[in-house]
């Protein structure tokens, strides 16, 4: 076994060689970047998601172009067993409720928005985004718009669907998730807005939250306006749809 492994060491240096350094005078920079690339898109992503998958995560690149500006940025990681339960099912309830029986992706809700678009092509395309892909686009990307950014979204929600068990998907998203004001994730908004740890957030705190999610820098948890506070009723009811019917069983 330890002479295949060294062979098969040799192998993949002598490749490594020949990408990088060519078998000519020229510099192979066509097949470099190719490397780079593939790099990046496959090998680091996979190895990122592997090691997250157990330990906490330090940040996103959106935290980090905040740090970059000297904006505040506040985040304190915390285990599933450390968030209110009524924090995830408010929050299942308000993104995606069929969040534990789709592989990432939400067909039904994209058919119903591309069939929106058809009939009103002068409104912007609603979002159908699941919480799958919401953790995929924060994690690894930045708030950009463009088909690149959506293309590597779909790739990166493939894998982290393949390689993290749903839980871990809701815990990465509760954690991370913008919620305003320089808040990510569950603790830092819990003790901003209420003053008390993501443990004790209570069904109608939780229901808060999430329904700030859509526009967080406009509407407040801490001071609901009128129509934050009406969403907020209807998620109340909505989460315990999602308790009575099950729809939380994958991350209880």
């Amino acid at each position: 076994m330890g002479q295949w492994f060294a062979t098969a060491g040799r192998r993949l240096a002598r490749v490594w060689r020949w990408i990088w350094a060519g078998g000519g005078d020229r510099t192979p920079w066509l097949r470099r970047i190719l490397a780079i690339a593939f790099f990046f898109l496959l090998p680091l992503p996979v190895l990122l998601l592997l090691i997250f998958r157990f330990v906490p995560l330090p940040g996103t690149p959106e935290m980090l172009l905040r740090l970059a500006t000297f904006e505040p940025v506040h985040y304190s990681w915390r285990d599933a067993d450390e968030i209110s339960p009524a924090l995830g099912r408010a929050v299942i309830a308000a993104e995606d409720q069929d969040f534990c029986t789709h592989r990432g992706f939400d067909w039904k809700d994209i058919n119903l928005a591309l069939e929106e678009h058809r009939r009103h092509p002068d409104k912007p395309l609603r979002g159908a985004s699941t919480i799958s892909q919401q953790t995929a686009r924060t994690l690894f990307l930045v708030s950009t718009r463009s088909w690149i950014r959506k293309g590597l979204e779909a790739y990166l929600t493939v894998l982290i669907e393949a390689l993290w068990p749903k839980k871990r998907i809701l815990t990465a998203y509760l954690n991370l998730v913008d919620w305003g004001h320089g808040n990510y994730g569950a603790e830092a908004a819990s003790r901003a807005y209420f003053g008390k740890s993501a443990s004790q957030l209570d069904r109608g705190e939780a229901a808060r939250l999430a329904a700030v999610l859509p526009n967080p820098e406009r509407w407040r948890a801490d001071r609901p306006g009128r129509y934050v506070a009406g969403r907020t009723v209807h998620l109340r009811g909505q989460a315990l749809n999602v308790a009575e019917d099950g729809l939380d069983w994958c991350v209880k």
